[in-house]
């Protein structure tokens, strides 16, 4: 393309109608050109099963997860970081694409979606698809991991090392990234929903007490801890008795949900340290120095930083807005087009 072209080319891109999307399992986030984050809601949709209607989308149809009535299921059309069911994925991203545009119909989009990093040929070409179907014009894939690095604002581009640790809802994403490429990148299928499970888990086996996801994920982001808190915290959980099958309520307290999540947390932190170990070594001096960022809404999960420094020894620090860094470093490629050619995956 001539100068010429490509200066043509950026007085359009300040028009442009160019998104970034985080596609989690837990949340969308929407990025648009110029505007910042303009969507950001669960990553749910609310189906009537008898029209096949779309009844609502995002934090709508979150308030009705397990309250449908029979002729409505909210569905969550990613699992671990993928798209589990493809024709929710798209009327998902079509309603967060126009919601992004202000309802404006017309609008091809230029789209750089952030994807874990081990995912498949197959996986990619289903995002690829969605996002294709929801009337992108171009679809650009980027590693979560390096996406969260520069929406951290770490200096990805020096020939140093930096290690992020993107823990999302599906997957946790860990990357070793230095001269704008991944030197070591990781992703384990154990992040925020596996945490929710677990919590379900054991209150059932606890208290013979079952409650629902949204619940399990109060109770994770009210008192649950990686590593003992200063001071403790109890809360009231309400749910159904498994035996008496009534509703009922427990008291229960931040080492109970410790316990819970500890083995959610062993399998992140054993991700950690293989990632650690495979580093070359000169990179290893660098983030000894540095230290570990982590990212996502995981990285909120109480203490978590302070356990990564017990057990490794390395500073660890939380990026300034965990839940949108991946959202952020995506939206950062839409004005750097260099950037996004160095790391998008073909």
């Amino acid at each position: 393309m001539n100068k010429n072209g490509y200066n043509m080319r950026s007085v359009f891109s300040l028009f442009s109608s160019d998104l970034a999307i985080d596609l989690g399992t837990a949340n969308t986030l929407v990025f648009a050109h110029g505007k910042g984050v303009v969507v950001n809601e669960p990553s749910i949709v609310a189906i009537n099963k008898a029209t096949g209607e779309v009844v609502a989308v995002g934090r709508e149809a979150k308030d009705m997860l397990g309250r449908t009535p029979g002729n409505v299921v909210a569905i969550k059309p990613m699992k671990d970081g993928v798209i589990a069911d493809f024709k929710v994925t798209e009327k998902m991203l079509t309603h967060f694409i126009q919601k992004a545009h202000n309802r404006r119909v017309l609008v091809h989009p230029r789209i750089v979606i952030g994807v874990p990093s081990e995912i498949t040929p197959v996986e990619k070409r289903a995002v690829q698809d969605s996002a294709y179907r929801a009337r992108a014009s171009e679809v650009y894939l980027v590693e979560q991991a390096m996406a969260a690095a520069i929406g951290a604002g770490l200096p990805i581009d020096e020939p140093s090392g930096n290690m992020v640790v993107d823990i999302g809802g599906g997957t946790t994403d860990i990357a070793v990234i230095s001269m704008s490429g991944i030197v070591y990148s990781r992703s384990v299928r154990v992040a925020g929903n596996e945490m929710d499970e677990a919590v379900m888990q054991y209150l059932k086996r606890k208290y013979n007490l079952l409650v629902g996801e949204r619940t399990a994920e109060q109770i994770k982001m009210e008192i649950g801890s990686a590593y003992p808190l200063e001071k403790p915290l109890t809360m009231e959980v309400k749910g159904r008795n498994l035996i008496e099958g009534v509703p009922r309520t427990v008291t229960i307290d931040d080492s109970e949900i410790r316990e819970s999540l500890s083995e959610c947390v062993a399998t992140i932190l054993n991700a950690v340290r293989v990632a650690l170990e495979r580093t070359p070594p000169e990179l290893s001096a660098d983030i000894s120095d540095r230290g570990i960022v982590l990212t996502g809404g995981g990285a909120l999960l109480k203490n978590l930083d302070k356990r990564i420094r017990e057990e490794t020894g390395l500073p660890v620090s939380i990026a300034d807005d965990p839940l949108a860094s991946v959202v952020l470093g995506t939206g950062k490629m839409l004005s750097d087009f260099k950037l996004l050619r160095q790391v998008c995956i073909d």
